[in-house]
């Protein structure tokens, strides 16, 4: 028997974690999202933080919910069903009100371009297309070599540098390091940050590594302006992926909005599979 029930805060992660590790289990190539992604979104205190959403349950823990993701007055609105277990209308419906409620300066759902289901409903919503990225995913047995920095630079992971300022903080916030540390998958060794000989912080990325469902993902990757056509980026990401690998992670995982970045994550053997499309809440007012 499924069951709803309606959470928020820390318990609503916890859910929304179990709910895309068992989509991920019951369709390995479907679906948009990861556990640590929303974990990465929960990086910084948003006010969708205490926006109670419906998840459906059965014996086994969640099967259907809604994410909620709000930046500013907007949101991004995901309704998420494992296979089979519900109606994908019913959570479509529930991810609409949720939106109308909460998303004073409009919503967007994200769709997979394969998903011919969600692409109608969204369609039917009177919901517009708007941006998109790339999917791309590479398998921890066919990962090239870690590219080496750059002279004079270095990689290092938080559990080296405890007592240093994070690299996130000043796009995330003071609360970042507490908020991170409350996240299931979150390990300060895949935390990683490349230095200069002078002890900036060139760029850093975060990687998450699923022993539920052996996914690895890369989110987010950043290399600092001045930094900049140094190879930065791929030395990370390598440096990233062979400690996934060594998590025993079997696929690994890379969205993009650029070619700039595509081109550097196909130039380290990711392949891109898929496309999603935004697609946005016109009718409220800015």
């Amino acid at each position: 028997m499924v069951t709803k029930i309606r959470a928020s805060g820390l318990e609503a992660l916890e859910l929304s974690s179990l709910l895309l590790q068992r989509r991920r289990l019951a369709d390995p190539d479907g679906g948009l999202w990861e556990a640590a992604d929303v974990q990465w979104w929960w990086r910084k205190p948003s006010r969708s933080d205490d926006v109670e959403r419906p998840f459906w349950l059965d014996d086994d823990g969640p099967v259907a919910g809604v994410l909620i993701s709000a930046d500013g007055d907007g949101c991004q609105i995901d309704p998420i069903v494992v296979p089979g277990a519900l109606p994908i209308e019913t959570v479509f419906a529930a991810a609409l009100e949720i939106g109308q409620a909460h998303a004073p300066g409009g919503f967007e759902i994200p769709v997979d371009d394969h998903d011919t289901a969600l692409r109608r409903l969204v369609a039917d919503a009177g919901l517009t297309a708007g941006y998109t990225d790339s999917t791309a995913w590479l398998r921890a047995d066919e990962r090239g070599e870690v590219r080496a920095p750059a002279d004079g630079f270095t990689v290092v992971d938080r559990s080296q540098r405890t007592e240093a300022r994070h690299p996130l903080l000043k796009r995330a916030g003071e609360g970042v390091v507490q908020r991170l540390g409350q996240c299931t998958l979150y390990d300060p060794e895949l935390d990683l940050a490349v230095e200069s000989a002078d002890g900036q912080t060139a760029g850093y990325a975060l990687f998450w590594a699923d022993p539920a469902t052996l996914v690895g993902l890369v989110e987010p990757v950043r290399v600092e302006d001045d930094f900049q056509r140094r190879g930065l980026a791929s030395t990370l990401v390598t440096a990233g992926v062979a400690r996934l690998a060594a998590r025993g992670m079997e696929r690994i995982k890379i969205s993009f909005g650029s070619e700039a970045a595509g081109a550097t994550y196909r130039g380290v053997g990711f392949v891109p599979t898929s496309t999603t499309t935004w697609y946005g809440d016109t009718s409220a007012t800015p």
